[in-house]
């Protein structure tokens, strides 16, 4: 596991090879955890590293995988968004996903984490390790993303991709619909984030951006009626 220096107070620790799933540490919050398989890794990746909080962007296995681990090894709150609360309470991840019949929900299964009580949820304009969280549904009804404006980091969780976890390619691209609960509303959240113009955005999956203009360009694409690609 590699841990890389985004930004100050940024780290982000690549859970797979090629970039694949990433978390983060803000502040001295963790970020997501992967999957389930992947927390003694994770645990001694972030040991030494002050940790008060765990956020989890979005209930997906990819995501949440190893939070229950995380909060009951380090003794820190879990937190999420107020839609998918339900989700991680639960350990019903499928009821996040728009089809319980495919590839992705038999993953859920075999790598989705156990269920684990949310000690805070997360509403827009909430303060977590130095970044202000922004309500972004469509991925999942209770997604979240996190910005800090003095530096114009954004946090976007899998709003979109910077690396297809499936092919490889490293390319901006949309999360895949059949894992993607309210594709246009994901649209139009995309569009809101690319508004602030953030000048380094974080991905669930793949390398930090570093090109507004590219963000940007690309946002300007989407539109609520055009076929999702990835």
């Amino acid at each position: 596991m590699r841990l890389d220096r985004v930004a100050p107070d940024v780290l982000r620790l690549c859970l797979l090879p090629f970039d694949v799933i990433n978390a983060y540490v803000l502040g001295d919050v963790l970020v997501d955890s992967g999957g389930r398989l992947g927390a003694p890794r994770l645990l001694s990746a972030v040991a030494g590293i002050p940790i008060a909080g765990h956020v989890v962007s979005h209930a997906h296995f990819d995501h949440q995988g190893s939070s229950h681990a995380v909060c009951e090894r380090l003794g820190v709150p879990l937190m999420c968004g107020e839609g998918d609360r339900t989700a991680l309470e639960t350990g019903d991840l499928m009821s996040v996903l728009p089809q319980q019949g495919t590839w992705i929900a038999r993953l859920t299964r075999q790598f989705g984490g156990p269920a684990h009580p949310v000690s805070r949820t997360l509403h827009e304009g909430d303060e977590i390790g130095g970044f202000t969280v922004i309500e972004a549904p469509g991925h999942t009804p209770g997604h979240l993303a996190l910005w800090r404006g003095h530096d114009r980091v954004l946090f976007l969780g899998d709003v979109l991709f910077h690396r297809n976890p499936v092919t490889l390619r490293h390319v901006l691209t949309e999360p895949f619909r059949f894992a993607t609960f309210d594709p246009a509303e994901n649209r139009r959240t995309a569009r809101r984030l690319a508004a602030l113009e953030p000048s380094i955005v974080c991905f669930g999956h793949g390398e930090p951006l570093r090109d507004p203009a590219r963000f940007a360009a690309y946002v300007s694409t989407l539109e609520d009626n055009e076929p999702v690609t990835a």
